[in-house]
C-alpha cells in the first residue's frame, strides 16, 4: 500500500444499513459470505436504517458512537460496510473510530487480489485496485500535503501526494498497455477458433453457483472449486468433444455478483470477452438458493453491461441433490429446443443430459438427408466417410450410391466448396 493505515487484522465488524432511498439494497448474508471469503472473522453485525446516508460518516452520530463502542469491546481491527463509501466517508470514519474501514468494493477487490493466479488476472486486479485507490490516497498523506523544504528536502516542487498520484498514473498506464497486449493475444486465439468454426461454450452465473465444479465434472480438470464466493477468478478453457458437433471449447469464467464494481467489469473486459463472443452461454443457477431469481436478474444485468445479452443461453439449475424430490431432467420450449437442465454437478447426476442439451443447441443447423451419388463421385463419398457423416449406405444394380448423411450443415458446405461441387446440387436453399 502507498499509505500508512491502522494495523490491519482479521477480527471484523460488519455494518449494514437499510436505506429507504435505496430500492435495490444489498443482502446482509452476502456481506458475511464475502467477509469469510476474504479471510475475516466477523465478530459483530451492526444494522440500522436511515432515509439517506450521512455525507460525513454515512451513519448517523448515534450509530458512529455505537460502532466505536463495538470496536473497543471486541478489539476489532477492521470495519466492513455493505455499501459503497466515498473517500471522505472512509477517511472520516477511520479518524473517528480509530480502526481500518473498508467498503463493499474494497472488500471484493481484496478477494480478487487473493484469488488471482495467472499473470493476466493479477494485472487486472492491480489495475482495478489502483484505480480505486487513486481517489483514496489523501487520507494516508494528510501530514505530507505541504511541499518539501529545507536542506536535502528540496525536490521537484510537488507534494508527496502529487508524487504518488503521478506514480500511480504511470503504473496504471503501464498495466493498461500490457493488458492491451493480452487482449490482442486472446483475440488472435478467438479468430483462429472462428476460422476453424470451433464453437465456444461459456459457463456464467452468480458467484458460488457451482460453475467450477460443473466444469471439472465435464472436462476432468482440476480447476480450484470451493464453497466460497469468487473461488474462480482466472478463466480456464478446455476442449470437449460433442456428438454431431465435433470439438468445442468450454470456458469457466469469473462469477458475477450484485452491483459488481464497475472498475472490475472494466478491468476484466479482456476475460469477459470470452463470454461476449461465445456461441452459447450456460447460465449456472443455484436452485437451492432462496435468492435465485434475484441472482438470475443480476447475472442478466452484468451480461447487458458487457454486451453479451444477445448470446443464446441455456439455463442449468444446479444442486438438485439439496432439494427433496428433484430428479435430473431437461425442460424444452414449444419447438423442442432445450431451455433448462436440472442436475447436480457435485455427484454428476444429469451431467449427461447437459451435454445432450448443449449438443442439441449447437447442432441446431444439422444436415440429415440421403445423397444419391454416381460411381464417379468416389472422392465425395470418401470425404463424407472421413468426416464421420455417413449413417448408412446402399448401392443399386447400376452402381449408384445412396448415402444417409448426418453432419453439421457448415461441415458439408465446406466439404462441397473444397471439392468445387455446387452446394445447391445437394443442399436445400437457405431460408432468409
Amino acid at each position: 500500500m502507498f499509505f500508512e493505515r491502522p494495523q490491519s487484522g482479521e477480527r471484523a465488524i460488519l455494518v449494514h444499513i437499510e436505506l429507504s432511498s435505496d430500492a435495490d439494497s444489498e443482502d446482509p448474508r452476502e456481506l458475511e459470505e464475502l467477509a469469510l471469503s476474504a479471510g475475516a472473522d466477523p465478530v459483530e453485525f451492526l444494522t440500522g436504517s436511515r432515509a439517506d446516508p450521512s455525507p460525513k460518516f454515512f451513519l448517523g452520530a448515534g450509530k458512529v458512537d455505537e460502532l466505536r463502542a463495538l470496536v473497543r469491546q471486541h478489539e476489532a481491527e477492521l470495519v466492513i460496510f455493505n455499501h459503497a463509501l466515498s473517500p471522505a466517508q472512509e477517511r472520516n470514519l477511520e479518524r473517528e473510530i480509530q480502526c481500518r474501514v473498508l467498503d463493499r468494493t474494497g472488500l471484493i477487490l481484496d478477494i480478487f487480489a487473493q484469488r488471482a493466479r495467472t499473470h493476466e488476472g493479477k494485472l487486472q486486479v492491480e489495475l482495478a485496485q489502483l484505480e480505486h485507490m487513486s481517489t483514496r490516497l489523501v487520507r494516508g498523506w494528510t501530514h505530507l500535503e505541504r511541499q518539501k523544504g529545507g536542506i536535502g528536502l528540496r525536490g521537484p516542487g510537488e507534494t508527496q501526494l502529487e508524487t504518488d498520484r503521478r506514480l500511480l498514473r504511470a503504473r496504471i498506464k503501464s498495466i493498461q498497455k500490457r493488458l492491451e497486449k493480452v487482449r490482442t493475444q486472446r483475440e488472435q486465439g478467438r479468430r483462429s477458433r472462428r476460422r476453424a468454426e470451433v464453437p465456444t461454450v461459456a459457463l456464467v452465473g452468480y458467484t458460488n453457483a457451482g460453475k467450477s465444479t460443473l466444469f471439472n465434472r465435464v472436462t476432468d480438470s482440476g480447476v480450484y472449486a470451493a464453497d466460497q464466493l469468487f473461488a474462480t477468478l482466472d478463466p480456464t478453457l478446455r476442449r470437449v468433444e460433442l456428438d454431431d458437433v465435433g470439438p468445442a471449447i468450454l470456458a469457466d469464467t469469473v462469477g458475477f455478483i450484485k452491483h459488481l464494481p464497475h472498475k472490475l467489469v472494466e478491468s476484466f473486459r479482456a476475460t469477459l470477452q470470452e463470454t461476449v463472443e461465445a456461441s452459447l452461454l450456460v447460465h449456472v443457477i443455484d436452485c437451492y438458493d432462496e435468492e435465485r431469481q434475484d441472482h438470475i436478474e443480476q447475472v442478466h444485468a452484468v451480461l447487458r453491461e458487457i454486451g453479451a445479452e444477445e448470446v443464446p443461453s441455456l439455463q442449468v439449475y444446479n444442486k438438485i441433490d439439496m432439494l427433496a424430490g428433484q430428479s435430473p431432467r431437461i425442460d424444452c420450449d414449444e419447438e423442442g429446443a432445450p431451455q433448462r437442465v436440472w442436475l447436480s454437478a457435485q455427484n454428476g447426476e444429469g451431467v449427461d443430459l447437459l451435454m445432450d442439451a448443449i449438443r442439441q443447441r449447437l447442432s441446431g443447423d444439422m444436415f440429415h438427408d440421403t445423397l444419391c451419388l454416381d460411381p464417379s463421385q468416389g472422392q465425395l463419398r470418401a470425404q463424407l466417410y472421413a468426416q464421420g457423416g455417413v449413417v448408412t449406405e446402399r448401392v443399386d444394380d447400376q452402381g449408384r450410391i445412396s448415402l444417409e448423411v448426418r453432419m453439421p450443415m457448415r461441415d458439408i458446405r465446406q466439404l462441397l466448396s473444397r471439392l468445387q461441387i455446387p452446394a445447391e446440387r445437394y443442399l436445400p436453399e437457405p431460408v432468409h
